[in-house]
């Protein structure tokens, strides 16, 4: 019989590669996408006269305005400002206020400061550090990706039949299941990771890895709890939840109390040690 402090003692520091840190092919589009309003903002820089430049370029080549949220790190196309003076929404893909408006949001955001003394030299090389510094947000999803392509890398060398990123109503239509008790009667649009189908059973897999704590962790942990007991009824269904990662250490009470009721949750460990072929016999 396994115990839950043995397993959790074998999670793993990290899955990353190599391309988890940076996406410098989605980092170079976005940057390349802004190539002529960059370049043309590129004037400002030293200006003697940033505000009067600034009102001439706008009047000149108003499309420069989709450029100007990336430089103070955001990419939407309307940004909420307010102060003493009031709030505004400004839009920067179709202007919605007068050009002495934006001088007043450069002004007010540091913008015209950053340019006009000189702080950076080429708006191009400035964006392209704005730009991988919010790609680290996209972390958490990559390393999602990287859960789900090592999980499939080892049902791959099974040769079991397997199906990705499957709904809940899919599965009951396509092999006749009714999963009322897990798809709050028919409401919910679970979708699963995985699904594998064998010649007795359907089972549907979930997978993620966790560096870092958080109310995610037990949120997740509830939830396939509940899945759990819910699917101990359902003939020739069973449910498989793939996690791992550090992150656990703080969120070891809910995790326990999943790994109590869950006979098939598994690790990485268990996946290195055969865990597959022994499902999927």
């Amino acid at each position: 019989m396994r115990k839950f402090n043995n397993w959790i003692s074998n999670f793993k520091n990290s899955i990353a590669n190599y391309q988890y840190f940076v996406d410098f092919d989605k980092v170079y589009k976005n940057v390349d996408n802004l190539k002529i309003e960059l370049n043309l903002l590129n004037s400002l820089i030293s200006s003697k006269d940033i505000e009067n430049d600034f009102k001439k370029l706008l009047q000149d080549y108003p499309e420069v305005l989709k450029a100007l949220p990336i430089l103070i790190a955001k990419r939407e196309s309307e940004i909420d400002c307010q102060d003493m003076n009031g709030s505004k929404t400004y839009n920067f893909k179709n202007a919605n206020y007068s050009i002495d408006e934006y001088v007043y949001f450069m002004r007010q955001t540091g913008l015209f400061e950053l340019l006009q003394n000189h702080i950076i030299h080429n708006l191009i090389d400035y964006v392209t550090g704005v730009e991988v510094g919010l790609d680290s947000n996209g972390r958490k999803n990559r390393i999602g990706h990287l859960m789900e392509n090592l999980v499939e890398s080892y049902l791959k060398k099974t040769g079991v039949e397997y199906h990705k990123e499957m709904y809940l109503k899919d599965i009951e239509k396509t092999w006749n299941l009714d999963l009322t008790p897990i798809s709050n009667e028919g409401k919910s649009a679970k979708r699963f990771d995985f699904v594998v189908k064998t010649d007795s059973c359907v089972y549907a897999i979930e997978c993620n890895f966790y560096s870092d704590g958080g109310s995610k962790l037990n949120e997740t942990a509830r939830s396939y709890k509940m899945i759990a007991l819910e699917a101990k009824n359902i003939k020739g269904f069973q449910f498989i939840w793939f996690t791992d990662g550090q992150g656990w250490f703080k969120a070891r009470k809910n995790l326990e109390e999943t790994f109590d009721v869950l006979e098939n949750l598994y690790s990485i460990h268990d996946l290195e040690n055969g865990i597959l072929k022994v499902l999927f016999k």
